[in-house]
């Protein structure tokens, strides 16, 4: 009794409630700044899903989600050995035996092919891509064929990965191409005629880039899908606390980090987190026409005006599938010249 009294001594009340209010605030800020959560029962049994990245951070906790759902997930990575790694953890926390991981590099266009060719042949179907994988900020680093890194993999390549494997998709309908972009594309540029950053090359500027061109390759996507019972949409996860982040200066300062990690549990999203929207496109029955859409937090909304330019979508569309020696459309005589070589030419 004695404890009590003293616990609750007049000069006692007012610390202990303004630290109680703190605690309390605290946590409801941090509910807050994790966003929209999918709250879709959907269960999706027969279903086949593609996930670039799957290995670690938001790719492997859409791919435990998927599998949780009864679904059959393929992992795309680059690292076999954590493919595999997280496909056995995956599989352990879901109890879904359907999982497998297939190697595939988007550095790479022949890995690309190969990956393309073996799902092609060995799935009988394709219901929902989801391009998760991604580099950021990394150093001025060219893909196996000669393409700045960041636009080689966060674009190109996944330009082509999708377009390899559209018909698997449309024979698959309905089914859902989703695209993982940023918001760091309101800030992004893009350079027809230096597209590959050889004139200048920043490193923040140039994941900038590519997220727009995630967002305008979405749009033409969904344009060129109409009718076929595909759809296209793109998103931003949030800012999530996963490896991406690995070559920015703070996360390579033991001091930098020291200081902002109580910023980064208050404002950073967990993988678990960000994954949320990413589901939410996947598998909520809502948006099974909705296609050409930007989502962010669970929910539709807008990306910026320079991702709704049809004109530079349609151009960007052309330069990626020369690039990647796909058939593009025809050329008219205003089409921009870049400095990306085409695959198999110097």
């Amino acid at each position: 009794m004695e404890f009590v009294n003293k616990m609750f001594h007049p000069r006692l009340v007012i610390p202990f409630s303004t630290f109680g209010t703190l605690v309390g605030c605290t946590v409801l800020a941090k509910d807050y700044f994790a966003g929209g959560k999918c709250k879709s029962k959907a269960m999706v049994d027969g279903k086949v899903f593609i996930i670039t990245g799957a290995n670690s951070g938001i790719g492997k906790e859409t791919a435990m989600e998927l599998a949780k759902r009864g679904g059959t997930v393929i992992l795309a990575c680059r690292d076999m050995k954590k493919a595999e790694k997280a496909r056995k953890e995956i599989i352990l926390g879901s109890g879904n035996v359907n999982v497998r991981a297939m190697e595939l590099d988007l550095a790479s266009f022949s890995s690309i092919r190969r990956f393309a060719e073996k799902v092609k042949s060995d799935e009988s179907n394709l219901h929902v891509l989801i391009n998760n994988a991604g580099v950021m900020r990394c150093p001025k680093w060219n893909t196996e064929d000669g393409l700045e890194m960041q636009m080689g993999v966060n674009h190109i390549g996944h330009f082509l990965l999708t377009n390899l494997l559209l018909d698997k998709l449309k024979a698959s309908a309905p089914s859902r191409i989703i695209n993982v972009s940023s918001i760091a594309h309101k800030v992004g540029q893009i350079h027809l005629e230096d597209l590959n950053s050889e004139e200048r090359y920043n490193s923040a500027e140039a994941y900038a880039n590519s997220k727009l061109a995630n967002v305008l390759f979405t749009r033409e996507l969904s344009k060129r899908l109409q009718g076929t019972g595909v759809t296209a949409n793109v998103l931003h996860p949030g800012v999530v606390k996963t490896n991406i982040g690995r070559h920015t200066g703070m996360h390579q300062s033991g001091f930098s980090m020291m200081i902002l990690s109580p910023i980064f549990w208050l404002f950073v999203k967990t993988p678990k987190q960000g994954a949320q929207t990413s589901i939410y496109c996947a598998i909520e029955e809502e948006l099974e026409t909705v296609s050409g859409q930007y989502f962010q937090d669970c929910k539709q909304t807008e990306c910026a005006d320079t991702g709704k330019d049809d004109e530079l979508a349609a151009k960007l569309w052309d330069i990626s599938a020369k690039v990647t020696g796909l058939q593009a459309k025809e050329e008219t005589k205003d089409t921009p010249k870049t400095t990306i070589k085409e695959e198999g030419k110097s």
